[in-house]
């Protein structure tokens, strides 16, 4: 059998005991000049720790994102300009009216002697008369052109055709019919027809004013 002293004694378990007073006194003594590391000195510790990458991104600050624009807007397009609707064209006058004014019967209200101007002074102050009558709620005015060198023209009193006579005609007399049908006049005058002898035969005009709106 073997020796009973051969066999390894079981180890026995360290026990933490607490420190006894002169320990303690001793171990104050030795801590009592210690100083603690600065702060600094740690972070640059902890820095030397990180790789390059790290520190590199760390050191750098980001790029400030560009600002989004806000989608431009584009503005509606502005709508056509109304155009001023077309004056009608030009109703004539009343077989009674006309009858009246055809023997001389009925008042002319205003007149307009055109005698001694230019086409365009004419044309302009024609269209200005007739404006201001309108306003003031007449409707049967009197513009003189003048007869010119036909021999028509002292005897025509009526007829839509009257100023188409081959002969030479009077520049104002030819005018003022076309004038009558243009928008601008046709938005303030119905109808026209050559004058009674006693207003100036044919080398005047009896022209129908539209009604005051």
């Amino acid at each position: 059998m073997a020796d009973e002293t051969d066999k390894k004694a079981p180890r026995r378990k360290s026990r933490s005991r607490s420190l006894s007073d002169e320990e303690r006194k001793l171990w104050r003594a030795v801590v009592k000049d210690a100083k603690p590391l600065a702060r600094k000195r740690s972070i640059h510790a902890a820095e030397a720790a990180l790789p390059a990458e790290m520190l590199s991104s760390a050191a750098t600050p980001p790029a400030p994102q560009p600002k989004r624009m806000p989608a431009s807007v584009v503005p509606p397009p502005s709508p056509a300009p109304r155009r001023a609707p077309e004056p009608p064209p030009l109703t004539g006058l009343e077989r009674r009216t006309s009858q009246r004014l055809a023997r001389g019967q009925m008042e002319v209200e205003a007149t307009l002697d055109l005698h001694g101007h230019s086409q365009a002074e004419a044309h302009g102050a024609l269209l200005g008369f007739l404006s201001r009558v309108r306003a003031r709620g007449l409707r049967c005015v009197l513009v003189i052109t003048g007869k010119g060198a036909s021999p028509y023209a002292r005897h025509t009193l009526h007829g839509a055709e009257f100023y188409e006579v081959p002969e030479r005609q009077g520049v104002l007399r030819s005018a003022v019919p076309r004038w009558l049908n243009e928008a601008d006049f046709r938005a303030h005058v119905s109808g026209f027809q050559p004058a009674h002898p006693k207003h100036g035969g044919g080398g005047a005009f009896y022209i129908w004013l539209r009604k005051k709106r």
